[in-house]
């Protein structure tokens, strides 16, 4: 796994092939990233199925519930095809915004 460290969140990447087993292994280590914004790089798979995103409900639900956001980066799908659970954005830069945005929602008290 890559891991790279920004100003308000930590960017996560899958270094082999297998979007399940990478689900599967952040949710082993989720601890180390508790108390940050994550963006989860999946760019890389690009026919990935609603059933892989899936594969991360449960740990973006734990990880929003503590008031820190969890944003998926990948071009297979369109938003109408994935639950409001899971936000899923086709670029970094827009993972950014988002987070940009529930930062500031959360300062306001949403």
């Amino acid at each position: 796994m890559i891991s790279e460290e920004h100003e308000n969140y930590t960017l996560l990447k899958d270094e082999r092939d297998d979007i399940k087993e990478f689900a599967i292994f952040l949710g082993r280590i989720y601890d180390q990233f508790q108390g940050k914004n994550l963006v989860i790089d999946l760019l890389q798979y690009e026919k990935a199925s609603l059933m892989d995103m899936i594969c991360f409900l449960e740990l973006s639900n734990k990880h929003r519930a503590t008031k820190h956001s969890f944003v998926i980066v990948n071009t297979a799908l369109s938003m109408d095809e994935v639950p409001e659970e899971l936000m899923i954005v086709p670029t970094i830069h827009e993972a950014q915004d988002v987070i940009g945005m529930e930062e500031m929602e959360r300062e306001l008290g949403f």
